[in-house]
């Protein structure tokens, strides 16, 4: 299974979600059968780390962002990845329009695997510090639901 976190510049929440996911993933016994890795929808931060904030936000909860650089979803990831998971619904538009119309990935809001959060993932780039502790919580809760979707429906974990 290979998954794919994507929000707008990649320096916030996706990167926060590849990490948050990532650190979940290490004391499971799928972590070694799932690739994690975060892009983004624009080109605005290729190659920068996440933003300094969102590094501060997931090291106070024991996860280290700050090696990620920040990328664009390639076409190549739409046949490379099973699950591309979107923060948001303009993020997730942007997606499917750029989709190959033999799109093997499943395209969907990460949010999903959360549903009591909300359907999307606030960007905390304009905001305050606690935008990003805020949007941490709900990465929390969606990894916690992505992955026992996974571990219920290893091959299809868009049934829950």
């Amino acid at each position: 299974m290979r998954v794919l976190f994507v929000c707008l510049g990649n320096i916030c929440r996706s990167p926060s979600a590849q990490g948050v996911f990532e650190k979940l993933l290490a004391a499971d016994e799928l972590a070694g059968s799932i690739k994690v890795d975060s892009a983004g929808t624009a080109d605005y931060h290729i190659g920068k780390p996440p933003d300094r904030r969102a590094i501060t936000a997931a090291s106070r909860r024991g996860v280290d962002i700050s090696m990620l650089s920040a990328r664009r979803v390639a076409d190549s990831d739409f046949a490379e990845f099973d699950l591309i998971l979107a923060a948001d619904h303009d993020n997730l538009q942007e997606l499917m329009r750029r989709a190959p119309a033999d799109c093997a990935a499943k395209l969907r809001l990460f949010m999903s695997y959360a549903p009591d959060d909300g359907e999307e993932i606030p960007d905390p780039y304009y905001g305050g510090e606690q935008g990003f502790e805020d949007v941490l919580d709900m990465l929390e809760r969606a990894s916690q639901g992505l992955l026992a979707s996974l571990r219920e429906h290893p091959q299809s974990p868009l049934v829950s």
